[in-house]
């Protein structure tokens, strides 16, 4: 492993304006001198642009913070910004999100899952040409829905994951593939990332802590599947933007085939009981005054593309990087109803 230094780099992050890459773009910003971030983002409309507007409005106060409208499935654009901002570390987040969405919008996942993330590996690659700033190391999204329906727990990497059980999870997967052949036709290190379940203050409304939360502020039924028999690998948002900052600063080590290539699990690895989860959540809105009645609940079978269960085994994580996630699901979805009430229910109040 090479250790990368973040002072002083250029660093580009795709999807800049999403849950994570926006928390993780403060973060470098926060924690490193000199660094320059450029941030991408396509601003799409998957769920409400007013959320990545507040979360681009926030990085905007900062001076060393440049974000550039545009989407990675536009190879020319992307290679003018590669060619104008010569990043050398590429943190790629873009991408389109959401299991059940792949089922009715299978297009929207190969333009900027595939698309989009050929044309990331194509800069990078292109950055080796003479005289250019080389990206030391490309670190992307993947997801744990590569897993599909495995039956052993914890999900290992090395496990095989040759069956997906929804589009999207497919998208990912083929990213890992990719980015090994670019990593070993073109020399330059590659880390992928298989997220678990990321929650916290201004994630993303299609994540089902965010949707019930909407519905019982409208005093709405919420709607529990496999009869609330599911299992998730629930990962704070700071937990996760601290593994990333860590992976980033080392390029893997080669594998036994040569290739300066690594896939990590980044998750919780204590998966949470979906009922268990929905209790606390409902216990944390009563404790900001958010609601104050019993959640109404309906329950409903397993939905198509749907997994019983994530479980990460982050145990190369952990001895690679020390990566250890220390906020308990109580205390990150405290956290969450406090922003939720500044953010909707005090605002409406206004």
């Amino acid at each position: 492993m090479a250790k990368i230094d973040l002072n002083k780099r250029t660093i580009l992050v795709t999807g800049s304006s999403g849950f994570i890459g926006s928390n993780l773009c403060k973060a470098l910003l926060e924690q490193f001198e000199d660094i320059k971030i450029i941030g991408i983002d396509n601003m799409n409309d998957y769920y409400d642009v007013s959320l990545k507007e507040y979360r681009l409005s926030q990085l905007q106060k900062y001076s060393n913070y440049t974000f550039i409208k545009g989407d990675i499935a536009d190879k020319a654009f992307i290679h003018e910004v590669f060619a104008k901002y010569q990043p050398s570390v590429v943190v790629n987040l873009a991408a389109q999100a959401g299991v059940r969405y792949s089922i009715t919008n299978p297009d929207a996942y190969i333009q900027s899952n595939i698309i989009g993330f050929f044309n990331i590996l194509e800069a990078c690659r292109y950055s080796y040409d003479d005289g250019k700033t080389k990206v030391d190391h490309l670190v992307y999204a993947s997801s744990s829905s590569v897993y599909g329906s495995n039956k052993k727990v914890p999900y290992s990497t090395d496990d095989k994951v040759d069956n997906p059980v929804s589009l999207y999870a497919a998208t990912k997967k083929s990213n890992e593939l990719l980015a090994h052949s670019y990593s070993k036709l073109y020399g330059f290190p590659s880390t992928g990332l298989r997220f678990f379940t990321v929650y916290g203050p201004a994630g993303r409304p299609d994540m089902a802590y965010f949707k019930f939360t909407n519905k019982i502020v409208m005093g709405e039924k919420i709607q529990i599947y496999n009869n609330g028999d599911m299992k998730r690998d629930f990962t704070y948002i700071d937990d996760i933007v601290k593994g990333i900052i860590a992976v980033m600063q080392k390029t893997p080590e080669l594998t036994e085939d040569g290739v300066p290539y690594k896939v990590y699990n980044i998750g919780n690895s204590q998966p949470e009981d979906l009922l268990t989860f929905v209790n606390t959540l409902e216990e944390c809105l009563k404790n900001e005054g958010i609601i104050n009645k019993p959640v109404e609940k309906e329950f409903l079978p397993m939905q198509p593309g749907d997994v019983y269960q994530t479980f990460a085994d982050t145990r190369d994580l952990e001895k690679d990087f020390g990566f250890k996630p220390k906020t308990s699901v109580k205390e990150g979805l405290s956290a969450f109803a406090k922003w939720y009430k500044e953010a909707y229910i005090n605002k409406k109040n206004k």
